[in-house]
């Protein structure tokens, strides 16, 4: 029975370990995607104030890279602890790791998980119709295909709560005690 369940724990913290090779490798290409919004806005700055020429195409893809950096990234900064939390108590002196670790479990769990499903079964419609219809930019030279933008939607939630169950794994591993 002890060896089941060191066994079933170190495939659950391997499994782990995969999420967060693929979280960090998502987290890289944000990076890019941030020097790439950058150099884009660069250029579009330099057209605007220097030639007098702009184009509605770049500014609109300065919103949607933006919009995808936030997306994507969200569970990178999760990874890395960085997302925004109320630490009046969870920081306090009077709470130790194991505290936190269940903390962070029950959050994870009745929180994060929820929210992440129902962003994801709500915004999937939101994707099918924009695909149906061939939403574009209503914009004249903005940019068409707009369901590959809303299509980041749900899948940076997805990716949000695949992190959420790497950190729960782990969170788990750090309530329940390693010498189990």
């Amino acid at each position: 029975m002890l060896t089941t369940i060191k066994t079933l724990k170190s495939i659950l913290i391997s499994f782990s370990s995969k999420i967060d090779a693929f979280t960090e490798y998502s987290g890289k290409c944000t990076a890019w995607l941030i020097i790439t919004l950058v150099l884009l806005v660069g250029y579009d700055v330099s057209m605007r104030y220097l030639f007098r020429s702009g184009s509605i195409g770049i500014q609109e893809l300065e919103w949607h890279l933006f919009s995808i950096i936030f997306l994507i990234g969200a569970a990178y900064t999760l990874k890395h602890d960085e997302h925004v939390r109320l630490d009046i108590l969870y920081r306090s002196k009077f709470l130790t790791d194991k505290h936190r670790a269940w903390i962070d479990v029950f959050g994870a769990l009745f929180i994060l998980m929820p929210f992440c499903l129902l962003i994801i079964i709500s915004a999937w419609p939101f994707v099918s119709q924009a695909y149906i219809h061939h939403e574009a930019s209503p914009d004249p030279g903005g940019l068409s295909a707009r369901w590959l933008i809303k299509s980041m939607i749900p899948a940076g939630f997805c990716l949000v709560l695949i992190q959420g169950i790497a950190e729960i794994i782990k969170k788990l591993n750090i309530a329940l005690g390693k010498d189990q």
